[in-house]
């Protein structure tokens, strides 16, 4: 009888934090930079950047901490199972998953949108023409995927040097300049501690935090990491401290090049900036980088993502459709597909804007607040032991992640946030009817005590990388 298929430990420290830092840095920074700035009205729209790289690294110390200790495919589902325990875990993770159908899609969906819509630099593209190379990028990324996750992490090492390689001369050009330090100098010009500052940092941290999501991506993959409790703790903060350095640098170089008119007005800002340096043909070249940058977020989004429906069907805790793995790639085939054809159908249907601000409101409830709750019930019942990564100062991180993931979440306007409170209830009549119909819930494995596709801990640290 042929054995099973099942995921391989494959992903080394270096894979990781490729896959998450192709994931950070999509067309995100370059498609907000403007909409920020605008935002904030001033020259202290770097404060915005600022406040997305702290609640990136506070609600890191979450993922790492649960990271560690639960390094599974699927990330947040198994955190949530765990967490809230046998009734309530199942629940929170079955609507997890649940809002991940919608949400992962929205994700991938805003890739493919913003690399259309910058395309436009080149195409002048109409409506239609836009949609149309937003669901085919989709396609492309999904034949991409579909191959063994070792020819992936040597794919997502290439199109990280991409990005940093990017992202460098973008920064240089304005370091070479001369003028690199002003915008810092400048940075408190006009600037008052007040309701009216506060506000306007709440809305525009929406964008930048959008710009800063991904640096979890390597718990989504915990089933395919190497020695996985040190390389997802290590994976996440090298990101998120290379893409805020990254991104503070760039949105420094715009501003000591382009007046603050030509910022909030300019539709490809990025481009316009290298075009002012070095003139037409570089701006074309930089505007192709940027395509590439976002070509490759979408490739690295749609990985994880795909893990996610397939470790709960694992689980028994979706539907068993997902749970398969091809036979001779060894990957969640199934559950790339459905995910990757719901987005195409997203991509062809929606605009940037409302897909940015519906990302965070289906999120942050579940997935972020819910999270970090899910944490304070297993540390009671586990113990800091059962923790190979331990957060500093445990637990105030996780509390002022909650505090800000709220202000976020109020800041996504009503309509954004009764559309993430519909979601859940929704998900809520699913899961009882599943649990009625018993689709769900029958076997349930537990994913602490089944590990036949790699062991969680070993005798050695490092035995994982065997």
């Amino acid at each position: 009888m042929s054995q099973t298929p099942n995921l391989e430990r494959k992903l080394s420290l270096l894979h990781a934090t490729a896959i998450n830092m192709i994931d950070m840095v999509g067309i995100g920074p370059f498609v907000v930079l403007s909409v920020v700035a605008q935002i904030m009205g001033g020259p202290y729209f770097l404060y915005a950047w600022i406040a997305g790289a702290l609640l990136s690294y506070l609600d890191a110390m979450v993922w790492s901490q649960l990271g560690s200790a639960l390094p599974r495919a699927g990330g947040s589902f198994h955190f949530l199972k765990e967490g809230y325990g046998e009734k309530a875990g199942s629940l929170m993770s079955f609507l997890f998953v649940w809002q991940t159908m919608i949400q992962a899609p929205l994700v991938i969906a805003s890739a493919a949108i913003g690399f259309s819509q910058y395309a436009n630099y080149f195409f002048h593209l109409s409506f239609f023409e836009e949609k149309a190379l937003s669901g085919l990028v989709v396609i492309l990324v999904i034949i991409l995927l579909y191959r063994k996750i070792e020819s992936i992490g040597k794919i997502s090492v290439f199109l990280w040097v991409g990005v940093l390689g990017t992202m460098a001369w973008i920064i240089i050009g304005g370091v070479m300049h001369g003028h690199f330090m002003e915008p810092i100098r400048h940075i408190n010009d006009g600037f008052s501690l007040e309701h009216g500052f506060v506000a306007a940092l709440g809305f525009a941290s929406v964008k930048t935090i959008y710009s800063y999501l991904g640096y979890y991506n390597v718990c989504h993959l915990g089933g395919e990491i190497k020695n996985p409790s040190k390389n997802i703790p290590r994976s996440m903060f090298i990101s998120i401290t290379g893409i805020a350095i990254l991104y503070l640098a760039m949105n420094v170089s715009v501003a000591s090049v382009l007046p603050f008119q030509t910022i909030i007005t300019s539709k490809f800002v990025v481009s316009d900036y290298i075009k002012a340096l070095y003139g037409p043909t570089a701006g074309a070249f930089a505007t192709v980088l940027i395509l590439l940058v976002a070509f490759s977020s979408l490739f690295s989004a749609t990985l994880g993502y795909s893990r996610i429906p397939f470790a709960a069907a694992q689980n028994k805790s979706f539907f068993s459709f997902f749970g398969a793995v091809h036979p001779k790639l060894h990957f969640p085939h199934r559950s790339l597909l459905v995910l990757g054809g719901i987005a195409f159908v997203f991509s062809l249907l929606f605009r940037l804007k409302e897909v940015i601000d519906a990302i965070l409101a289906m999120r942050i409830l579940i997935q972020f607040i819910g999270q970090a709750i899910g944490l304070l019930f297993l540390y009671k019942r586990k113990g800091k032991d059962f923790f190979p990564w331990k957060m500093p100062m445990y637990p105030i991180p996780l509390f002022l992640a909650i505090i800000i993931w709220g202000g976020i979440f109020f800041s996504t306007g009503t309509k954004m946030m009764l559309s993430g409170l519909v979601v859940i209830s929704l998900g809520l009549i699913a899961y009882f009817i599943a649990r009625k119909m018993k689709w769900i819930g029958a076997e349930v494995v537990n994913p602490i005590a089944n590990q036949d596709a790699a062991p969680l801990f070993t005798s050695s640290p490092d035995a994982a990388n065997q």
